[in-house]
């Protein structure tokens, strides 16, 4: 393989787990309050695509507007799921919560069928994302870098609002206990839709991201990414924020070098992802940053 063939796959892979990052972080922030893992994730990733894309075709704003106000409107699907779906089984056993999960995964997916048609569209990709730019001799285009800057941009705002402000101690001292915290005086219900929240407003801007990188969006189109992003957030260490970050550049990197140096495996370019979760699972269940929690019942 010659150097600048392997500088596009790099760059490739570095764009690919970016986009798993910000969907592998909802998964885990939610994991580290509720000890749940939201399989209606991907979806909201979908949401998120589909109000950007409907915000520009209908609506007619500027697609920068379009973009900010999809990831607000997806951050209040995000608080509406909780408030529908995951609230009102708080004192449920953990199943009931899971199974919640799946039926909201569920009902988006048919909702967007229904809503959307199962037709695929093609997303609207503004002029600053499609220059090219010719690196050695090779065609990059100008999207496969921002995706990483965006990405590290929201990682850092996310980190800041964790470690650095008031909701961020609260939502770290609801993951540890939440009884306590509650007697503490923290807003449980309010720290855990501000969790939803930022998770799926990281999960609309993966969406968007990704309808600019692949210029396609569909119903499904979260189901694939969303499982891929629970593999990225259980193999850097479910719960663990830093962990969902290097599970993700791991995945992608992991993904697109199978592919780079063995063309012949592309068609298990999927299983493969799956393939490190039960290494993953077998070998370090904690993941690479994660810790062992105790299972409380």
């Amino acid at each position: 393989m010659t150097f600048p063939l392997f500088l596009q796959h790099l760059a490739n892979a570095i764009s690919l787990g970016s986009l798993y990052a910000l969907i592998a972080i909802g998964y885990t922030m939610v994991y580290g309050i509720l000890r749940l893992i939201n399989f209606a994730h991907g979806d909201i990733f979908m949401m998120g695509a589909y109000v950007a894309f409907y915000g520009i075709l209908l609506i007619s704003l500027p697609w920068w507007l379009a973009f900010a106000v999809a990831v607000l409107l997806t951050s209040f699907i995000g608080i509406l799921i909780d408030r529908g779906a995951y609230r009102p089984l708080r004192s449920a056993p953990r199943i009931s919560a899971l199974i919640s999960a799946i039926g909201v995964s569920f009902f988006l997916q048919n909702f967007a069928i229904v809503v959307f048609s199962g037709r695929p569209k093609a997303f609207f990709r503004p002029p600053l994302f499609t220059r090219v730019f010719v690196i050695k001799g090779v065609n990059i285009l100008s999207v496969t870098f921002f995706i990483p800057v965006i990405a590290f941009i929201s990682l850092a705002a996310l980190s800041y609002i964790i470690y650095r402000t008031k909701p961020g101690l609260a939502m770290r001292a609801v993951s540890h206990d939440m009884e306590t915290a509650r007697i503490m005086g923290v807003d449980v219900d309010r720290t855990i839709a501000l969790t939803f929240a930022l998770g799926s407003g990281l999960a609309a801007i993966g969406g968007i991201m990704w309808g600019l990188r692949y210029p396609q969006i569909q119903p499904l189109m979260g189901v694939i990414p969303g499982l891929k992003a629970f593999v990225a957030a259980i193999l850097g260490g479910i719960g663990s924020v830093p962990g969902a970050m290097i599970g993700g550049f791991v995945l992608g990197l992991a993904e697109i070098m199978l592919v780079a140096f063995a063309p012949a495996l592309a068609g298990y370019r999927d299983a493969f992802a799956f393939l490190i979760l039960i290494v993953v699972l077998l070998l370090r269940p904690t993941g690479i940053l994660g810790r062992r929690l105790e299972e409380k019942v």
